[in-house]
């Protein structure tokens, strides 16, 4: 017996933990002397909280009291914003909570012990393979294509009698290319009605093809169809956890029964509607990150990256071996970022100074993948 196991009597986590990947959440930057330093790795808005949300969460003191189950204050302003029944939306901690009660409620592992399959691109949402290895289905991965698009048909081909649910992360975290109206909508016909297809939308508002799917329409089209939004990308409230679900009223009578009950607290609720009473200037704020975010990308393209389409709040360096070693280079620069060894990095866009700084970078950087 070994040592961790003689101090925990032997106990052991279901067999299924052990074969799961570990979330590695992006790493502060490291310090260096003479150098301001920026966290570039977890696609974090660089600017904080509207001032009028800063404001209404100031005095808030009701913390001795749970919060509304039901986020129902939240969930009628979400209704006017989105023009959605209120009855529609589920809340959960973030986009990922909200995924989490979704898996708890369509896939898992059956009486006979057979696995669902929950079918995904990858590369895409490091934490997919995590959530449906815990709700107990099996993850199938369908690799993305060689510009960091999903591949809809090869996604649609692996849909078997066993598949319960289909996620589509647009724009894709991490290469970040966005789906198309007609290609996703041919997809969802192709997708059996008893499969719930998931729309990952956390990045929504940084979008600006004119092409790109609108996940709202989707489910108003097909009752199978779920959206997933969040408030911490572009509202700034990532610390907060709050996102929320959308779909017809035959899935979320299920949902709300597998939601994880006061998941958003009284602060975080406040400050979700605040900012959405105030949605003009996060639209500013948002704008201002996507002008930086186009400047990035054109800086890198002039010194001959090959850069997937950016429709998120991030770029991808398609480094490969290389990534690793691109990362430690970054922390030379006060600038850290996400590696995904063997296969790419991502580089959220931050503060002005802090892009420069890692265009700077890559002109110097002599393994830069190179366009054709």
């Amino acid at each position: 017996m070994t040592s961790s196991e003689t101090l925990t009597g032997g106990v052991q986590p279901r067999p299924v933990v052990a074969g799961l990947p570990r979330y590695a959440a992006g790493k502060p930057p490291a310090a260096v002397d003479g150098m301001a330093s920026y966290k570039l790795s977890s696609n974090e808005n660089p600017l904080p909280p509207l001032p009028a949300v800063l404001e209404a969460i100031a005095h808030q003191a009701d913390f001795n009291r749970y919060p509304d189950p039901l986020s129902s204050r939240l969930r009628a302003e979400l209704s006017g914003f989105l023009g959605v029944p209120a009855e529609d939306i589920v809340t959960g901690a973030g986009s990922l909570g909200a995924l989490n009660q979704l898996l708890a409620t369509f896939a898992g592992r059956n009486d006979d012990g057979t696995p669902d399959e929950v079918v995904y691109a990858w590369r895409s949402f490091e934490a997919y393979p995590i959530s449906v290895g815990l709700s107990g289905a099996k993850s199938v991965r369908i690799p993305v294509t060689a510009d960091g698009r999903h591949d809809l048909r090869a996604m649609a081909a692996a849909v078997t009698a066993r598949t319960r649910m289909v996620l589509l992360c647009t724009p894709n975290n991490p290469t970040g290319p966005v789906l198309g109206t007609a290609e996703t909508e041919e997809f969802i016909r192709r997708v059996p009605p008893h499969v719930v297809v998931v729309i990952d939308e956390a990045y929504q508002e940084f979008v600006r093809s004119e092409d790109a799917v609108d996940g709202l329409a989707m489910y108003r089209k097909f009752p199978n169809v779920v959206v997933l939004r969040t408030f911490s990308k572009a509202h700034g409230l990532a610390g907060l956890r709050v996102g929320y679900s959308v779909s017809s009223p035959v899935l979320t009578q299920h949902i709300r029964v597998a939601a994880t009950p006061f998941a958003v607290s009284q602060i975080a609720e406040t400050a979700a509607i605040v900012s959405l009473q105030n949605y003009p200037q996060v639209v500013e704020r948002v704008q201002s990150l996507v002008e930086e975010r186009e400047r990035v990308t054109a800086g890198l393209r002039s010194l001959g990256w090959a850069v997937p389409d950016a429709q998120g709040n991030f770029v991808w360096l398609d480094l490969g071996e290389h990534s690793a070693g691109f990362a430690e280079l970054a922390g030379t620069q006060a600038l850290s970022v996400r590696a995904f060894p063997g296969e790419g990095v991502r580089v959220s866009i931050g503060e002005v100074e802090a892009n420069t700084r890692f265009l700077q970078l890559c002109a110097n950087y002599t393994n830069a993948p190179r366009g054709s």
